[in-house]
């Protein structure tokens, strides 16, 4: 096992939702890498589904899943070991069923072990699963970890959290975000709080205002029942960009523990003011009232930029701009950060300072990490002419991109940890619901947008007087080639 990175004890896994398309994708070739590279001391896998399939069945589904979903080779003596851990049981045989596959898997391993349950399922079927695990009596020893939306208004989410911890206390609940999961994200704790020349300048008196933007170029796919009681804002909003905001946004906590770092991230949602509609743009890409299983006349935004503010003495004042879409021009996941440009400029008219914008250091939320200070520097030749230039970094420069765990691998070896640094709290997502409400309550009209373009023009009336980092002026440069190309 690798020492210092995975659980102490050996882990049994109950996935939910075994052969569902997010297990397939991403929770299967995730375990199998977890397992075959030793990060876990030992594992069993229970599935459990609607199918109903036996044992070998599903060890069927898992090889096809690793053979179409896997990012890394496949042994065959890797597999074959992996096989030999997996185990099924449909969900129409009950709960003593699946609690004798359990004990069974737990004496097979012939030491103390703990128990992870991952439900990989629909909102609807959250909590019958719940009630599943409890009746089965497999709560102790045992983390559960949770997919998105946790609930949809305030009142949901208080509900939901209430039946979760009529079963599982707090502490053992894991609600998961694979945005936060990915390298990049905890590169902003890293890059905040390890290095002197940054942390002094992350307030108000000399950044002006911060952009997180994750256009998508997908459209619903098959998820269309599910969009229409969401939408952009809860989908993507509440889940993901708000906890990226709180990384960039906390305080240094006292200590790099979970319940520091959660401590700290809460301050920043208690200290956000209400989203009001009026700092709001709603979108709606042209056709998407004519997909399959979409209302005809939807007002279901499927693009949502807003404007929101932390009240706080760091970030007083600051605007920090937001904006996700569906079938959107370019895929992107940045955090773009615009300095306060100098008081007074020294440099004569047409010097060309100030022409493209403030100073940005932009992080790219991609799987492999990018980083990017943009700066003012001077034209060689006779005369003071300025233009931009940058300083980046690619993780592909340190050749250790090999060792980048995929999102969903990284959380669920924190869940085994028992590590809440990157998971969300009951506290938190109330709070963001909280501050939801006026938006929620009375929901400006959307406005049409081509798919393909950057949304409807009102986004750029709400960013005024600044503009819209994303589309890039300069692309990233091209790391394939070598550093002095």
């Amino acid at each position: 096992m690798r020492a210092g990175v995975g659980p102490r004890y050996p882990q049994v896994v109950v996935l939910v939702g075994a052969t569902g398309d997010l297990s397939r994708r991403k929770l299967l070739p995730g375990l199998f890498h977890l397992v075959s590279a030793g990060f876990i001391p030992a594992c069993r896998i229970v599935g459990v589904s609607l199918d109903d399939i036996d044992p070998t069945e599903f060890r069927g589904i898992a090889r096809e899943a690793l053979c179409q979903f896997s990012s890394r080779k496949v042994a065959d003596d890797d597999w074959a070991a992996f096989a030999d851990i997996l185990d099924y049981v449909p969900l129409e045989a009950g709960p003593e069923r699946l609690r004798n596959a359990v004990v069974r898997a737990e004496d097979s391993l012939n030491a103390e072990s703990r128990r992870v349950h991952y439900l990989s399922v629909p909102p609807a079927a959250a909590l019958p699963a719940v009630r599943l695990l409890g009746e089965a009596g497999l709560v102790e020893r045992s983390r559960i970890i949770m997919e998105k939306p946790f609930g949809t208004d305030l009142e949901t989410a208080v509900s939901l959290n209430a039946r979760l911890h009529e079963v599982f206390a707090e502490e053992q609940i894991f609600r998961i975000d694979h945005f936060l999961g990915k390298e990049p994200a905890q590169n902003i704790l890293a890059f905040r709080f390890a290095n002197g020349l940054f942390e002094p300048i992350w307030n108000r008196n000399f950044i002006d205002h911060v952009q997180i933007d994750v256009p998508e170029t997908l459209g619903l796919g098959t998820r269309a029942g599910f969009y229409e009681q969401t939408g952009a804002y809860r989908d993507m909003v509440v889940t993901h960009l708000f906890q990226i905001l709180a990384f960039m946004a906390m305080e240094p906590p006292t200590e790099l523990e979970p319940m520091s770092i959660s401590e700290e991230k809460n301050k920043v949602f208690r200290s956000m003011l209400a989203v009001e509609p009026r700092d709001v743009v709603r979108g709606q890409y042209t056709g998407y009232r004519s997909e399959p299983g979409v209302d005809p006349e939807s007002e279901t935004e499927t693009l949502i930029a807003l404007k929101c503010r932390i009240d706080n003495w760091r970030w007083a004042g600051v605007p920090f701009f937001l904006r996700t879409g569906k079938r959107m021009a370019e895929g992107q996941r940045i955090i773009s950060i615009a300095f306060r440009e100098p008081p007074k400029s020294m440099f004569p008219p047409g010097s060309g300072v100030g022409s493209q914008g403030p100073d940005h250091l932009t992080f790219d939320l991609a799987d492999a990490s990018k980083m990017s200070l943009s700066f003012y520097g001077k034209r060689p030749g006779p005369g003071m002419r300025l233009d931009k230039l940058s300083l980046q970094f690619a993780m592909h420069d340190t050749g250790l991109i090999g060792d980048v765990l995929e999102a969903y691998e990284r959380l669920i070896l924190d869940a085994m940890r028992g590590d809440h640094t990157l998971f969300t709290t009951a506290e938190g997502i109330e709070r963001l619901w909280e501050v939801s409400v006026p938006l929620l309550e009375a929901p400006p009209p959307v406005r049409l947008y081509q798919p393909g373009s950057w949304g409807p023009k009102s986004i750029h009336q709400l960013v005024a007087p600044h503009s819209w980092r994303l589309p890039f002026e300069r692309a990233w440069r091209d790391h394939t080639v070598s550093s002095s190309g």
